[in-house]
């Protein structure tokens, strides 16, 4: 059984994510994001009526590309580099060069379904939200 206490670690981070609309969007180095709990996202409307509660899955687009979104998991401290995206730990990868690299997938056929070379997915866990904050904020600063 999961400790409500870190379970509302999530919560706050996922909260201060969706009462900020633009929160992510306010760091020049992502210029999309994709959680259906902020009211931009083309189907929150939809995943209002489907879901109690939005998921700590976090997808967001670096610019910059393929080298930015090398650099940005290279740099992250707390948040750990794997292609898993379930555990109680915060969870990074990026898509074009681990779920979806050129072993799986030509670049073209990666382009027309969505995946760009700078797209990443986090999936948060228990640690304190501002810790978070922070190590995303560190490694953006180094793209």
């Amino acid at each position: 059984m999961v400790n409500p206490k870190l379970q509302c670690m999530v919560i706050l981070l996922i909260l201060h994510i969706e009462m900020n609309d633009c929160l992510m969007h306010c760091y020049l180095q992502i210029i999309r994001v994709f959680y259906p709990g902020l009211a931009s996202h083309p189907q929150h409307v939809i995943a209002k009526k489907q879901m109690s509660d939005f998921s700590g899955m976090v997808v967001f687009d670096v610019a910059g590309g393929l080298e930015a979104g090398k650099t940005l998991v290279a740099n992250v401290k707390l948040i750990v580099l794997a292609v898993s995206l379930g555990g109680h730990e915060s969870l990074i990868e990026h898509s074009a060069l681990m779920t979806h690299g050129e072993e799986i997938m030509s670049k073209k056929e990666r382009e027309d379904g969505g995946i760009t070379d700078g797209l990443i997915r986090l999936s948060v866990g228990l640690e304190n939200a501002s810790d978070l904050i922070k190590d995303l904020e560190q490694a953006l600063a180094k793209m």
